[in-house]
């Protein structure tokens, strides 16, 4: 059987590692055996983060819609009951953005969830 050379495939690891670790701070960025621990390490809390940007845009959108409704004499959660049992379905991004560039909008649901 052949014997089966790594140079290039071994090469082609090496260069993906070390293109990934570009801009990193010293040995970091130039060799590979701390580089490629300093990627596996980058792309483990890359992907943390992309799963806690969701949960901290909700948080944002809530804190926005509480501060608005507030301004309005009604509290987050008495406003998103009266909204559901008044069969407004309207997200929280949706609220946040009408909390902030429409107040005027913002008022009318928040009426309308009174009301109910």
């Amino acid at each position: 059987m052949a014997r089966i050379k790594r140079s290039v495939n071994a090469l082609k690891k090496r260069r993906k590692v070390l293109k990934s670790a570009k801009g990193y701070y010293g040995t970091r960025s130039r060799h590979y055996r701390v580089a490629k621990q300093t990627v596996m390490r980058a792309f483990s809390h890359a992907f943390v983060g992309r799963k806690l940007k969701k949960r901290q845009y909700r948080r944002m959108w809530i804190v926005r819609i509480n501060a608005a409704a507030r301004m309005n004499g009604i509290s987050y959660s008495v406003l998103m009951s009266g909204l559901k049992k008044a069969g407004i379905e309207v997200n929280r991004k949706v609220l946040a953005e009408l909390a902030l560039n429409d107040p005027a909008a913002f008022t009318e649901l928040v009426k309308k969830a009174k009301a109910v």
